[in-house]
Protein backbone atom coordinates (compact mmCIF):
# COMPACT_ATOMS: atom_id res chain seq x y z
CA UNK A 1 0.00 0.00 0.00
CA UNK A 2 1.54 3.43 -0.88
CA UNK A 3 1.26 6.66 1.50
CA UNK A 4 -1.53 8.11 0.34
CA UNK A 5 -3.32 4.72 0.58
CA UNK A 6 -2.33 4.15 4.01
CA UNK A 7 -3.04 7.95 5.40
CA UNK A 8 -6.63 7.10 3.68
CA UNK A 9 -7.12 4.05 5.83
CA UNK A 10 -6.29 5.81 8.86
CA UNK A 11 -8.50 8.54 7.76
CA UNK A 12 -11.53 5.93 7.41
CA UNK A 13 -10.55 4.11 10.85
CA UNK A 14 -10.81 7.47 12.78
CA UNK A 15 -14.14 8.78 11.22
CA UNK A 16 -15.60 4.60 12.13
CA UNK A 17 -13.98 4.99 15.33
CA UNK A 18 -15.55 8.62 16.37
CA UNK A 19 -19.00 7.42 14.98
CA UNK A 20 -19.00 3.83 17.20
CA UNK A 21 -18.41 6.14 20.04
CA UNK A 22 -21.58 8.33 19.39
CA UNK A 23 -23.50 5.45 18.86
CA UNK A 24 -22.31 3.68 21.85
CA UNK A 25 -22.79 7.10 24.01
CA UNK A 26 -26.36 7.35 22.74
CA UNK A 27 -27.45 3.43 23.36
CA UNK A 28 -26.50 4.04 26.65
CA UNK A 29 -28.15 6.88 27.21
CA UNK A 30 -31.24 5.61 25.57
CA UNK A 31 -31.55 2.35 27.92
CA UNK A 32 -31.49 4.63 30.58
CA UNK A 33 -28.61 2.63 32.39
CA UNK A 34 -26.91 5.79 33.85
CA UNK A 35 -29.26 5.80 36.75
CA UNK A 36 -28.08 6.10 40.39
CA UNK A 37 -28.88 3.01 42.12
CA UNK A 38 -27.05 1.05 39.29
CA UNK A 39 -25.18 -1.75 40.81
CA UNK A 40 -26.17 -1.86 44.16
CA UNK A 41 -28.53 -3.57 45.94
CA UNK A 42 -30.70 -2.62 49.07
CA UNK A 43 -32.27 -4.94 52.02
CA UNK A 44 -35.46 -3.35 53.08
CA UNK A 45 -37.68 -4.76 55.99
CA UNK A 46 -41.33 -3.95 56.93
CA UNK A 47 -43.09 -4.51 59.99
CA UNK A 48 -45.23 -7.13 61.64
CA UNK A 49 -47.75 -4.78 61.46
CA UNK A 50 -49.99 -5.04 58.11
CA UNK A 51 -51.17 -1.23 57.84
CA UNK A 52 -47.12 -0.53 57.23
CA UNK A 53 -46.53 -2.78 54.61
CA UNK A 54 -47.44 -0.39 51.88
CA UNK A 55 -44.92 2.18 53.31
CA UNK A 56 -42.36 -0.56 52.49
CA UNK A 57 -43.86 -1.33 49.14
CA UNK A 58 -43.94 1.92 47.81
CA UNK A 59 -40.05 3.31 49.13
CA UNK A 60 -39.00 0.15 47.43
CA UNK A 61 -40.84 1.24 44.37
CA UNK A 62 -38.88 4.59 44.34
CA UNK A 63 -35.67 3.09 44.71
CA UNK A 64 -36.12 0.84 41.68
CA UNK A 65 -36.93 3.52 39.53
CA UNK A 66 -33.42 5.31 40.72
CA UNK A 67 -31.96 1.99 39.16
CA UNK A 68 -31.50 -0.16 43.08
CA UNK A 69 -31.66 -3.25 43.21
CA UNK A 70 -33.99 -3.81 46.11
CA UNK A 71 -34.31 -7.55 47.76
CA UNK A 72 -37.41 -9.28 49.08
CA UNK A 73 -38.45 -7.42 52.40
CA UNK A 74 -37.77 -9.22 55.88
CA UNK A 75 -40.47 -9.00 58.11
CA UNK A 76 -38.91 -8.14 61.30
CA UNK A 77 -40.21 -6.88 65.14
CA UNK A 78 -38.95 -3.43 65.96
CA UNK A 79 -35.85 -4.79 68.69
CA UNK A 80 -34.56 -6.78 65.65
CA UNK A 81 -34.95 -4.34 63.19
CA UNK A 82 -33.49 -1.58 65.16
CA UNK A 83 -30.47 -3.87 65.78
CA UNK A 84 -29.88 -4.68 62.29
CA UNK A 85 -30.12 -1.57 60.55
CA UNK A 86 -27.68 -0.53 63.30
CA UNK A 87 -25.15 -2.88 62.44
CA UNK A 88 -25.86 -2.75 58.28
CA UNK A 89 -27.64 -6.07 58.34
CA UNK A 90 -30.52 -3.84 56.56
CA UNK A 91 -30.21 -0.80 54.77
CA UNK A 92 -33.56 0.76 55.40
CA UNK A 93 -37.36 0.35 56.85
CA UNK A 94 -40.60 3.00 56.27
CA UNK A 95 -42.09 1.86 59.59
CA UNK A 96 -40.58 4.29 62.50
CA UNK A 97 -42.88 5.69 65.02
CA UNK A 98 -41.12 8.40 67.04
CA UNK A 99 -41.46 9.35 69.56
CA UNK A 100 -42.93 6.03 70.56
CA UNK A 101 -39.41 4.18 69.17
CA UNK A 102 -37.65 6.33 70.58
CA UNK A 103 -36.98 3.23 73.07
CA UNK A 104 -34.86 1.56 70.75
CA UNK A 105 -32.63 4.62 70.17
CA UNK A 106 -29.68 3.23 71.55
CA UNK A 107 -30.16 0.04 69.04
CA UNK A 108 -29.89 1.75 65.95
CA UNK A 109 -27.66 4.93 66.94
CA UNK A 110 -24.69 5.58 65.78
CA UNK A 111 -24.81 3.32 63.41
CA UNK A 112 -28.32 4.50 61.88
CA UNK A 113 -30.98 7.49 62.06
CA UNK A 114 -34.26 9.22 60.84
CA UNK A 115 -34.00 10.52 57.34
CA UNK A 116 -37.83 10.65 56.08
CA UNK A 117 -41.05 11.37 57.00
CA UNK A 118 -43.98 8.68 55.80
CA UNK A 119 -46.64 10.48 57.49
CA UNK A 120 -46.38 13.82 59.63
CA UNK A 121 -48.51 13.91 62.87
CA UNK A 122 -52.20 12.54 63.21
CA UNK A 123 -51.02 9.12 63.91
CA UNK A 124 -52.75 8.48 66.99
CA UNK A 125 -52.89 5.55 69.56
CA UNK A 126 -55.04 5.05 71.96
CA UNK A 127 -57.57 2.34 73.96
CA UNK A 128 -61.43 2.57 72.89
CA UNK A 129 -64.40 0.88 73.77
CA UNK A 130 -68.16 0.02 72.28
CA UNK A 131 -70.19 3.60 72.14
CA UNK A 132 -73.17 1.28 73.75
CA UNK A 133 -71.13 0.09 76.69
CA UNK A 134 -69.44 3.95 77.18
CA UNK A 135 -72.89 5.11 77.47
CA UNK A 136 -74.41 2.40 80.15
CA UNK A 137 -71.92 2.26 82.53
CA UNK A 138 -70.57 6.15 82.25
CA UNK A 139 -66.99 5.17 81.34
CA UNK A 140 -64.76 7.82 80.45
CA UNK A 141 -61.49 6.13 81.68
CA UNK A 142 -59.43 2.93 81.97
CA UNK A 143 -59.82 3.86 85.72
CA UNK A 144 -63.70 2.79 85.13
CA UNK A 145 -62.86 -0.46 84.68
CA UNK A 146 -62.23 -0.95 88.45
CA UNK A 147 -65.43 -1.11 89.00
CA UNK A 148 -67.01 -4.49 89.17
CA UNK A 149 -70.31 -4.18 87.01
CA UNK A 150 -67.95 -2.59 84.50
CA UNK A 151 -64.82 -5.40 84.23
CA UNK A 152 -67.57 -8.41 84.36
CA UNK A 153 -69.35 -6.51 81.33
CA UNK A 154 -65.98 -6.91 79.66
CA UNK A 155 -65.22 -10.13 80.96
CA UNK A 156 -64.44 -12.44 78.31
CA UNK A 157 -63.28 -15.58 79.54
CA UNK A 158 -64.86 -15.47 82.81
CA UNK A 159 -62.42 -14.39 85.15
CA UNK A 160 -63.83 -11.05 86.54
CA UNK A 161 -61.34 -8.89 84.82
CA UNK A 162 -62.18 -7.16 81.47
CA UNK A 163 -60.33 -8.44 78.69
CA UNK A 164 -58.64 -5.59 76.54
CA UNK A 165 -56.83 -6.57 73.20
CA UNK A 166 -53.75 -4.77 73.13
CA UNK A 167 -50.12 -5.53 71.11
CA UNK A 168 -48.04 -8.68 70.71
CA UNK A 169 -44.86 -8.60 72.56
CA UNK A 170 -41.62 -6.56 70.21
CA UNK A 171 -44.26 -4.21 69.07
CA UNK A 172 -43.72 -0.80 70.62
CA UNK A 173 -46.86 -0.44 72.06
CA UNK A 174 -46.79 -3.61 73.93
CA UNK A 175 -44.03 -1.86 75.98
CA UNK A 176 -46.11 1.34 76.18
CA UNK A 177 -49.35 -0.53 77.37
CA UNK A 178 -47.77 -2.66 79.58
CA UNK A 179 -46.81 0.66 81.41
CA UNK A 180 -50.01 2.26 81.56
CA UNK A 181 -51.47 -1.08 83.09
CA UNK A 182 -48.62 -1.37 85.76
CA UNK A 183 -48.12 1.89 86.95
CA UNK A 184 -52.02 2.81 87.38
CA UNK A 185 -52.17 -0.60 88.82
CA UNK A 186 -55.18 -2.18 86.70
CA UNK A 187 -53.71 -5.14 86.39
CA UNK A 188 -56.47 -6.63 88.72
CA UNK A 189 -59.15 -5.15 86.60
CA UNK A 190 -57.79 -5.69 83.04
CA UNK A 191 -56.28 -8.71 80.88
CA UNK A 192 -53.70 -7.67 78.45
CA UNK A 193 -54.30 -9.54 75.31
CA UNK A 194 -50.79 -9.98 73.51
CA UNK A 195 -51.76 -12.59 71.04
CA UNK A 196 -51.57 -11.69 67.28
CA UNK A 197 -53.13 -8.19 66.49
CA UNK A 198 -55.28 -9.07 63.69
CA UNK A 199 -56.93 -12.09 64.32
CA UNK A 200 -57.30 -10.58 67.63
CA UNK A 201 -58.73 -7.77 66.51
CA UNK A 202 -60.93 -9.85 63.97
CA UNK A 203 -62.32 -11.90 67.12
CA UNK A 204 -63.39 -8.29 68.99
CA UNK A 205 -65.08 -7.18 65.74
CA UNK A 206 -66.62 -10.59 66.04
CA UNK A 207 -67.90 -9.73 69.61
CA UNK A 208 -69.08 -6.27 68.73
CA UNK A 209 -71.51 -7.95 66.13
CA UNK A 210 -72.94 -10.19 68.18
CA UNK A 211 -74.02 -7.46 70.50
CA UNK A 212 -70.91 -7.55 73.09
CA UNK A 213 -69.41 -5.04 75.05
CA UNK A 214 -65.41 -4.42 73.30
CA UNK A 215 -62.14 -2.65 75.11
CA UNK A 216 -59.43 -2.28 72.40
CA UNK A 217 -55.95 -0.36 71.63
CA UNK A 218 -55.62 0.70 68.03
CA UNK A 219 -53.85 3.20 65.92
CA UNK A 220 -54.24 5.47 63.05
CA UNK A 221 -53.85 5.05 60.30
CA UNK A 222 -55.39 1.19 60.72
CA UNK A 223 -58.39 -0.54 59.05
CA UNK A 224 -60.02 -0.97 62.62
CA UNK A 225 -61.39 2.60 62.76
CA UNK A 226 -63.08 2.19 59.67
CA UNK A 227 -64.54 -1.14 60.73
CA UNK A 228 -65.26 0.58 64.16
CA UNK A 229 -66.48 3.63 63.88
CA UNK A 230 -65.10 6.46 66.29
CA UNK A 231 -68.46 8.72 67.52
CA UNK A 232 -70.64 5.99 65.85
CA UNK A 233 -69.51 2.25 67.21
CA UNK A 234 -67.28 3.38 69.99
CA UNK A 235 -65.19 6.04 71.47
CA UNK A 236 -61.74 7.09 72.59
CA UNK A 237 -61.25 6.80 76.31
CA UNK A 238 -58.73 8.12 79.15
CA UNK A 239 -56.14 7.06 81.01
CA UNK A 240 -56.12 7.50 84.31
CA UNK A 241 -52.69 9.34 84.81
CA UNK A 242 -50.05 10.81 82.70
CA UNK A 243 -47.92 7.74 82.72
CA UNK A 244 -45.63 6.84 79.68
CA UNK A 245 -42.16 5.02 79.69
CA UNK A 246 -39.96 7.34 78.02
CA UNK A 247 -41.14 10.43 80.53
CA UNK A 248 -43.65 12.16 78.14
CA UNK A 249 -45.43 15.09 79.73
CA UNK A 250 -49.00 15.36 80.08
CA UNK A 251 -49.45 17.42 77.42
CA UNK A 252 -47.64 15.75 75.21
CA UNK A 253 -50.06 12.57 76.32
CA UNK A 254 -53.35 15.00 76.04
CA UNK A 255 -55.07 15.72 72.38
CA UNK A 256 -57.83 17.42 71.21
CA UNK A 257 -60.36 17.61 68.80
CA UNK A 258 -59.94 13.85 68.58
CA UNK A 259 -63.45 12.73 66.64
CA UNK A 260 -64.73 10.23 68.86
CA UNK A 261 -63.30 10.89 72.29
CA UNK A 262 -65.18 10.75 74.98
CA UNK A 263 -63.98 13.75 76.37
CA UNK A 264 -62.37 17.14 75.13
CA UNK A 265 -59.67 17.06 75.59
CA UNK A 266 -58.63 13.44 76.05
CA UNK A 267 -55.59 11.96 78.17
CA UNK A 268 -54.77 9.09 75.15
CA UNK A 269 -51.46 8.00 76.85
CA UNK A 270 -49.33 7.80 74.09
CA UNK A 271 -48.08 10.36 71.51
CA UNK A 272 -49.20 11.73 68.26
CA UNK A 273 -46.51 9.91 66.37
CA UNK A 274 -44.59 10.60 62.64
CA UNK A 275 -44.20 7.84 61.00
CA UNK A 276 -40.83 7.94 59.76
CA UNK A 277 -37.78 6.43 57.69
CA UNK A 278 -35.16 4.73 59.60
CA UNK A 279 -31.68 3.96 57.37
CA UNK A 280 -28.11 3.29 57.66
CA UNK A 281 -26.38 6.02 57.78
CA UNK A 282 -23.30 3.99 55.78
CA UNK A 283 -26.09 3.31 52.93
CA UNK A 284 -27.19 6.83 53.17
CA UNK A 285 -23.54 8.30 52.99
CA UNK A 286 -22.75 5.83 49.55
CA UNK A 287 -26.43 6.65 48.38
CA UNK A 288 -27.20 10.41 48.21
CA UNK A 289 -30.02 9.48 45.59
CA UNK A 290 -31.54 7.46 48.08
CA UNK A 291 -30.69 9.80 50.61
CA UNK A 292 -33.29 12.27 48.40
CA UNK A 293 -35.84 10.49 47.47
CA UNK A 294 -36.55 9.42 51.51
CA UNK A 295 -36.36 13.00 51.90
CA UNK A 296 -39.05 13.87 49.34
CA UNK A 297 -41.72 11.40 49.57
CA UNK A 298 -44.29 11.65 51.66
CA UNK A 299 -48.37 9.69 52.15
CA UNK A 300 -50.90 11.17 53.50
CA UNK A 301 -53.60 9.62 56.54
CA UNK A 302 -55.56 8.92 54.12
CA UNK A 303 -53.60 6.87 51.37
CA UNK A 304 -52.17 4.54 53.81
CA UNK A 305 -55.67 4.02 55.45
CA UNK A 306 -57.54 3.60 51.90
CA UNK A 307 -55.30 0.49 51.21
CA UNK A 308 -55.75 -0.82 54.51
CA UNK A 309 -58.49 -0.77 53.64
CA UNK A 310 -58.22 -2.69 50.47
CA UNK A 311 -55.83 -5.33 52.70
CA UNK A 312 -58.80 -5.49 55.29
CA UNK A 313 -61.16 -6.39 52.44
CA UNK A 314 -59.08 -9.22 50.64
CA UNK A 315 -56.70 -7.48 48.65
CA UNK A 316 -53.78 -8.55 51.11
CA UNK A 317 -51.28 -10.43 49.25
CA UNK A 318 -47.73 -8.92 47.95
CA UNK A 319 -49.13 -8.87 44.23
CA UNK A 320 -52.38 -6.79 45.69
CA UNK A 321 -49.83 -4.35 47.54
CA UNK A 322 -47.91 -4.09 44.15
CA UNK A 323 -51.08 -3.35 42.68
CA UNK A 324 -51.83 -0.67 45.11
CA UNK A 325 -48.52 1.06 44.32
CA UNK A 326 -49.42 0.88 40.85
CA UNK A 327 -52.85 2.78 41.08
CA UNK A 328 -51.70 5.04 44.10
CA UNK A 329 -48.42 6.02 41.55
CA UNK A 330 -51.30 6.44 38.57
CA UNK A 331 -53.12 8.76 40.18
CA UNK A 332 -50.65 11.06 41.67
CA UNK A 333 -48.11 10.47 38.64
CA UNK A 334 -46.91 14.34 38.88
CA UNK A 335 -45.80 14.34 42.25
CA UNK A 336 -44.05 10.88 42.09
CA UNK A 337 -42.19 12.12 39.19
CA UNK A 338 -41.32 15.01 40.80
CA UNK A 339 -39.54 12.61 43.97
CA UNK A 340 -37.72 10.46 41.40
CA UNK A 341 -36.53 13.70 39.28
CA UNK A 342 -35.44 15.42 42.37
CA UNK A 343 -33.31 12.41 43.49
CA UNK A 344 -31.84 11.46 40.33
CA UNK A 345 -30.68 14.76 40.54
CA UNK A 346 -29.05 14.23 43.87
CA UNK A 347 -27.31 11.23 42.67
Amino acid sequence: MNIRGYRKLLSLIGVLSIALFAIAACSSDDSGSDLPGDGVTVQSARATWNTGYFNEAIYSRGLEELGYTVKEYLELDNPLFYQSVGLGEVDFWANGWFPAHNQYAEQFRPGADIYGTVVKGGALQGYLIDKAGADEFGITSLADFERPEVAAAYDTDGDGKANLTACPPGWGCNTIISYHLDELNLRDFINEGTAGYSPAMADTLARYANGEHILFYTWTPNWTVSQLVPGEDVVWINIPGAVHPEGLTEAELTHSGILGAVTDPILMGFAASDIQVVANNEFIDDNPAAKKLFSEMQLTLGAVANQNNKMNEGEDSDADIQSHVDQWIAANQVTWDGWITAAKDAG
